[in-house]
């Protein structure tokens, strides 16, 4: 992964300097918070080109990919059917309330 990388801190403070060493280096700047990246600033130019390319992916292609994507869950799952999506939010709810109401025991 080519560029330079700075703390979230640093970008916060110091941002237009991190908008100059994306622009003049022609590199991303990637921006870390506890040592992993989580956002990336681009040049205006990189970010269009970047753009362009990711153009050229069809809905078609999205949808292939999407179908693939269900196969594999549908093999993995050997014909079960997928959980209903509304009781495992409730469901992970309930175990973060309990959590929470330990923590504050």
């Amino acid at each position: 992964m080519g560029g330079r990388k700075v703390s979230a801190t640093e970008a916060r403070v110091r941002f237009g300097e991190v908008m100059r060493m994306a622009v003049e280096g022609s590199e991303p700047v990637f921006v870390e918070r506890g040592g992993k990246p989580m956002v990336v600033v681009l040049s205006m130019e990189s970010y269009e080109r970047l753009a362009a390319a990711g153009a050229h992916a069809t809905r078609a292609d999205a949808l292939e990919r999407l179908a693939a994507l269900r196969k594999g869950i549908a093999r993995r799952r050997k014909g079960k059917p997928l959980p209903d999506v509304v009781e495992l939010i409730r469901r992970e709810r309930g175990d973060r309330d309990e959590q929470l109401l330990d923590n504050l025991s």
